[in-house]
């Protein structure tokens, strides 16, 4: 099975993992693989080999009664008769 990498991806999961158990410098190993070293140091903080989600985060649902109260709109009333509107327009 077949991997799909984005289109900025220069590594796969298996030189992730080659850079996560390696004991080389981080200038050898990002020489060796055309990587930015920060990339190297970066794939060795992680503890999975996998890329992180980017992009907007999913829709959070509200469902408790508090937050539906406080956030809902509510219809705008106003207290102005329309006679006084037309009288005051003329």
């Amino acid at each position: 099975m077949g991997q799909i990498l984005h289109g900025s991806a220069r590594t796969t999961a298996a030189v992730r993992r080659a850079i996560q158990h390696s004991q080389e410098s981080l200038r050898a190993l990002a020489r060796r693989h055309g990587v930015n070293p920060k990339t190297i140091a970066k794939w060795r903080k992680r503890t999975s080999v996998t890329d992180r989600r980017t992009g907007p985060a999913p829709p959070i649902e509200i469902n408790s009664e508090v937050h539906k109260v406080t956030f809902t709109p509510k219809p705008h009333t106003t207290n102005v008769l329309l006679n006084s509107v037309h009288h005051a327009m003329r």
